[in-house]
């Protein structure tokens, strides 16, 4: 098997030959090409250098294409910072007051340059690759995470609280639904195999799990709906520990959730069975980037134990891997999946 047939067994709940590998590292991948932020973000043919350089260089099933986390919160006006050297950020408010949603126009996304840019990078890397490795395109925010740039978290955390602002939020929500479906219906044309979005925000740091089901789930429901309307197989990616709304996640309807270390393996396999794909699992900075390559080599090991009766596991961080992670780590974590026991019953 090559990797776009591993992760695509995978996905129909099939064994693959080996334990695939498809890690979000496009941090790492820019480091490694040489090149800038600015010059990745602003040109696909850097976007697609850099990821085929990182892909062929470790020897990866799948590649993620992301870019930054601001890119459609820059869309819907959200003030943005555009460092030459780190990802492009965000700081302020672009609604200092719940109250201006009723003011937002409607938005044509495929008019905006740097949405553009990352749609075309993923293109150039499909048409390389065709199907010998599987393409993932992340799709920047989710709509709650959205929702929280445009009124910065603070803001928003109490636009939650209040009831008289739900209406309000509410419509904010449906507001970013929009944008984020029109990203996934935009990545869907490229020829990615995949389609993804982060929705950190809304993981049981910031809200309760009643709140993530009141003004989470139901948005995340859509934007899965919208992936599979487009014939795409759909990743949601939330930070942190997620124990207590794995069950809930599962209900977005997701094929596959990347969840990092923070989250209880054992209690993921036992939530999710072999209904939903699980992809994370090691901490990406204190052992993929603060380790040696024999933690490494024993963090993954511990996980293919957990998941040794079930195919549906796609090896990678679960977090974005740090810019500096040494290449020796990253070489240990390919070869500890490739070369790991499959025994299927």
């Amino acid at each position: 098997m090559n990797g776009y047939q591993r992760i695509n067994a995978v996905l129909s709940g099939q064994w693959p030959d080996k334990r695939p590998v498809m890690l979000h590292n496009f941090l790492m991948a820019i480091h490694e090409s040489g090149f800038t932020h600015a010059q990745y973000r602003s040109d696909p043919e850097v976007i697609a250098k850099a990821h085929i350089t990182a892909v062929e260089k470790y020897g990866m099933d799948g590649v993620v294409i992301d870019v930054d986390t601001v890119t459609l919160a820059e869309a819907v006006g959200v003030p943005v910072d555009l460092p030459m050297n780190d990802p492009a950020r965000s700081h302020k408010a672009s609604l200092t007051s719940i109250e201006q949603v009723n003011d937002l126009e409607p938005i044509n996304l495929s008019e905006n340059a740097r949405v553009q840019v990352w749609l075309e990078g993923v293109r150039l890397i499909k048409k390389y690759y065709s199907d010998e490795k599987f393409v993932r395109g992340n799709c920047d925010q989710a709509p709650f995470s959205l929702a929280s740039m445009m009124r910065t978290p603070n803001d928003w955390m109490m636009d939650l609280m209040m009831e008289e602002n739900h209406e309000r939020v509410f419509k904010l929500l449906d507001y970013c639904t929009d944008i984020t479906s029109q990203f996934i219906r935009l990545m869907a044309q490229t020829g990615a195999d995949m389609v993804s979005n982060g929705d950190s925000p809304a993981g049981p740091s910031m809200i309760s799990p009643a709140m993530y089901r009141t003004f989470a789930l139901p948005y995340e429901k859509k934007i899965v709906e919208v992936a599979h309307g487009c014939g795409m197989p759909y990743m949601l990616h939330i930070c942190g520990n997620t124990d207590v709304i794995v069950e809930a996640m599962k209900e977005t309807g997701s094929d596959v959730l990347e969840l990092d270390h923070g989250t209880d393996v054992k209690l993921v396999h036992d939530v999710l069975g072999n209904d939903v794909v699980f992809s994370g699992g090691i901490d990406p900075s204190g052992v993929l980037f603060k380790g040696t390559p024999e933690m490494v080599s024993r963090e993954i090991q511990q996980v293919l134990d957990i998941y040794a009766d079930s195919p549906a596991y796609i090896v990678n961080a679960g977090c974005a891997a740090p810019t500096l992670t040494p290449e020796a780590n990253l070489r240990a974590l390919v070869e500890t999946a490739h070369r790991a026991e499959i025994n299927p019953k």
